[in-house]
């Protein structure tokens, strides 16, 4: 079986609408707080993670300063991390593709979750925030499929909008963590139908989910550049 690059393309787009009904039934097992537990984690540091503040003030001095310098290189490791753990996860095969969703939905949400929050940081917000926890949820819906949900009034505003809202929304908390929950799990999903395409293919599987991860992390990663816009204040 040969599979091209518009192939594959194409396959992943079928299978994130197959994947839809299948999402339905598993978010309702995977409770909305999970993404917001994350997202703390991701925040505060985990294991070989370093916390936000650590690691993209690190990342600002090595560049001496320089915000946007400091945003391409976060982006750039943050998409390497994201294929490298993208394809431990996915290449044991389709024997174990039940029991790895789950670790390759919170090693990709973890990662992404630290991106955002990282640009945030270094854009001068306050992660602290609620609002600001709201919007870097947010921005890991992708573009699209915020534009999408804002005209069916599924959410309020734009991730910028909310994050610098007047006022936090408690009830707008819940809304946006089931929202995004089932947003990543049915990403998954799709992914392990394009794994059975190409399950007599030896590593195809790993491959696919490596460059899924990596491509979804940069796209996370360039939304979040372009929407959570500078808020540091001038220097004098």
């Amino acid at each position: 079986m040969k599979l091209n690059n518009v192939s594959i393309l194409r396959y992943m787009v079928k299978s994130q609408d197959m994947a839809a009904s299948a999402t339905s039934a598993l978010v309702p097992q995977v409770a909305s707080g999970f993404v917001r537990g994350v997202l703390d984690k991701a925040i505060d540091g985990i294991g070989p993670l370093p916390s936000v503040a650590e690691y993209a003030g690190g990342r600002l001095a090595a560049n001496g300063g320089n915000v946007e310098k400091a945003i391409k290189g976060v982006l750039t490791s943050h998409v390497s991390l994201a294929g490298a753990q993208g394809f431990v996860t996915n290449i044991g095969g389709i024997a174990i593709a039940a029991a790895t969703v789950p670790a390759n939905v919170v090693g990709v949400t973890l990662v992404q979750c630290h991106l955002a929050a990282s640009i945030a940081w270094l854009r001068g917000y306050d992660l602290e925030d609620p609002r600001v926890r709201n919007a870097i949820l947010v921005v890991m819906l992708g573009k699209d499929s915020v534009k999408e949900m804002i005209a069916q009034k599924r959410l309020p505003s734009s991730p910028m909008a909310i994050a610098t809202s007047p006022v936090h929304d408690p009830d707008l908390d819940h809304t946006i963590a089931k929202t995004v929950t089932g947003e990543l799990v049915g990403r998954t999903l799709g992914r392990r139908a394009i794994m059975l395409a190409g399950k007599r293919i030896p590593f195809l599987g790993g491959l696919v989910g490596a460059g899924a991860d990596g491509t979804v992390t940069y796209l996370v990663g360039s939304y979040a550049q372009s929407e959570l816009r500078d808020r540091r204040l001038p220097k004098s």
